[in-house]
């Protein structure tokens, strides 16, 4: 059995985003169907349209979703229908190397459905991160469900499945901001708004906003950045290190990935300070720094994978704290949206007019 809903695929590289009827079968083993109640659209859903990712076009697009799960497979203990559910893209499996050392935040081996989505002429469908929530219903891996209070809205709860898991993840378990530290935020997107506010809930006593749009560091204010620094005119690396008495932030976080906003957050930093990257560069960039400088400055270099986050432990945390306004995370939907208006969402996303559109269903 299947049955037939309504979703948005991005038909080939490039392409004009448009509206499908979509095949969902009967969860298997392992799975489940989810009933989409809200989806974010985030920059990665655009990566994927513009062909950034990989070319296994088409795809079933958005991942920042919240729902209810319809029906559970054949195995499935965890989650039963009529859960209220965030869905995320890193599946912990339990039994890889890095979950057996017990660091499933970095899960080597994160799953996804196995059966396939499809056009209605049987065309499989590529979904995004495994998810595909652009849509009425989607298949998932029930893995990928995480419960969460119910009287959360769909809309704020689904962006932690990303975006804002991501930055403020960034901050908290990645950076490991502490009470009184210094933070600098290098990119005031989405991401690094997140980020802002994962440093407040982290009680860091200087939050230094860094980007080149004054519409964005009016925004980063309000998420909880203390100064504001537009470095399309004035040095970044300068500037934060007048505001820290000269030594640099104690943790700097870059959100753009782009190698040379990397070299400013490297040069931004405390000795021994942290440099953590939650931007996504692209495969061609490169990256150059004096080895000597490496060494000499000490502390952290890192990566941070969807804010290093364990979603069984952070999504129902974050929005036990949202739900106790100890942390806004409703300050993220700009505006809520259909399911036809996903391209001009996008168009508004690249030009910095909102932090996200939020389809609702």
């Amino acid at each position: 059995m299947s049955q037939q809903v309504q979703g948005v695929i991005a038909p080939g590289k490039n392409e004009p985003v448009r509206v499908e009827t979509i095949v969902i079968p009967d969860p298997g083993p392992g799975e489940a169907v989810v009933k989409i109640q809200a989806c974010g659209v985030c920059h990665t859903d655009l990566h994927y349209k513009q062909g950034g990712i990989n070319d296994d076009f088409p795809f079933l697009l958005g991942h920042e979703a919240a729902g209810v799960v319809e029906s559970v497979g054949e195995g499935v203990t965890d989650v039963e229908p009529g859960d209220f559910v965030i869905l995320n893209w890193r599946a912990v499996c339990g039994q890889c190397r890095a979950c057996l050392r017990g660091r499933p935040w970095y899960c080597f081996n994160t799953h996804n459905a196995k059966q396939k989505m499809t056009l209605l002429d049987g065309t499989e469908l590529s979904p995004a991160l495994g998810i595909g929530a652009f849509a009425e219903k989607t298949l998932v891996a029930a893995g990928q469900c995480t419960k969460v209070d119910p009287e959360a809205s769909p809309a704020v709860a689904g962006l932690l499945g990303c975006g804002v898991m991501a930055g403020i993840g960034a901050a908290i378990n990645t950076g490991q901001v502490g009470r009184g530290d210094s933070v600098a935020v290098i990119g005031c997107g989405g991401v690094g708004d997140a980020a802002i506010a994962g440093a407040r809930l982290a009680g860091a006593a200087k939050i230094i906003a860094v980007d080149i749009d004054d519409r964005k560091l009016e925004t980063a204010k309000t998420m909880g950045a203390t100064h504001t620094v537009n470095s399309r005119s004035t040095d970044p690396v300068e500037a934060i290190r007048s505001l820290t008495d000269g030594n640099g932030a104690d943790v700097v976080i870059e959100a753009v990935g782009r190698p040379e906003t990397y070299k400013q957050a490297f040069y931004a930093r405390d000795l021994a300070g942290t440099v953590v990257l939650v931007g996504v560069p692209t495969p061609e960039m490169q990256l150059e720094l004096p080895l000597i400088d490496v060494f000499g400055r000490g502390g952290s270099l890192k990566s941070s994978w969807y804010g290093d986050c364990l979603p069984s432990r952070d999504f129902p945390m974050l929005i036990d704290l949202h739900q106790q306004g100890r942390i806004d995370l409703g300050a993220f939907v700009t505006e809520t949206i259909g399911l036809g208006d996903i391209e001009q969402a996008f168009t508004r996303m690249h030009e910095g007019d909102v932090l996200r559109s939020v389809v609702v269903f």
